[in-house]
């Protein structure tokens, strides 16, 4: 699919665990290409709406499609073409950063020479060269988030998921995976969750606000400012979540 087509579609989309909607009636599109963001304060949906999408949930009701394929039944399909970057940090603690690459690599079936291969390209693209032979356990949290997004990279996927990518870092590492993240922009379609409200503001080319499993609303930094009548982006994120709870 080619840049500005929707490579996400979400329909009525809901999940429930037992009494809890932790996501509520979702309708949402996400265009190739584009940076979008999420945003909401901790049990918006988030995380629920991104495992969804990458088949790590199934929903309770609804439709989902990522690159025109239906999340339920051709999440075998999707998963070539896709990549997540978790919370948790997911990487091999006793290996070096190189050797969590090639071993990524050698996952997504390149052989031995094509794995280092791959590896020292993301080494250089993330910025990775000066802690290449440490071991990912000895790494700060901010070079194992960089790093975690590396691997993620690994396979070139047309669509990479940012879960709270800078959740926890200090000022100067989140800057600096800022630039990372800024990076990607018309590479690939980034999905980008977050609750720090400079990050989104920052970052994305588009936001959707939620709380309470519910899309509250969908559009640019400019059109949210418009549609909460306020000048100051956290004002307009407040006065939407205040207003959809009265």
């Amino acid at each position: 699919m080619e840049e500005n087509e929707y490579v996400i579609q979400t329909d009525c989309l809901t999940k429930s665990f037992k009494d809890l909607k932790a996501v509520d009636g979702v309708s949402l599109k996400v265009m190739g290409g584009e940076l979008f963001g999420l945003l909401g304060v901790n049990g918006a949906g988030k995380t629920t709406l991104i495992r969804i999408l990458c088949g790590l949930l199934k929903p309770t009701s609804g439709k989902a499609s990522v690159l025109g394929k239906d999340v339920e039944s051709q999440m075998a399909e999707i998963k070539r073409y896709i990549a997540v970057s978790p919370q948790e940090t997911s990487v091999a603690p006793n290996l070096t950063v190189e050797e969590n690459l090639c071993f990524f690599a050698s996952v997504y079936g390149f052989d031995g020479k094509r794995a280092k291969a791959r590896a020292g390209e993301i080494i250089d693209k993330m910025g990775l060269a000066e802690v290449a032979k440490k071991r990912a356990k000895v790494l700060s949290g901010g070079w194992q988030r960089r790093l975690s997004i590396a691997l993620a990279l690994i396979s070139d996927p047309k669509i990479i998921f940012l879960d709270e990518p800078t959740l926890g870092l200090d000022v100067l590492a989140r800057r600096e995976l800022w630039r990372i993240i800024e990076g990607l922009k018309g590479k690939c379609t980034v999905v980008l969750t977050s609750h720090y409200l400079e990050e989104i503001e920052h970052l994305c080319d588009r936001v959707a606000i939620l709380a309470k499993g519910r899309l509250l609303t969908v559009g640019t930094k400019e059109q949210i400012l418009k549609e909460a009548e306020e000048t100051d982006f956290e004002n307009a994120f407040v006065k939407i979540v205040e207003g959809a709870q009265l």
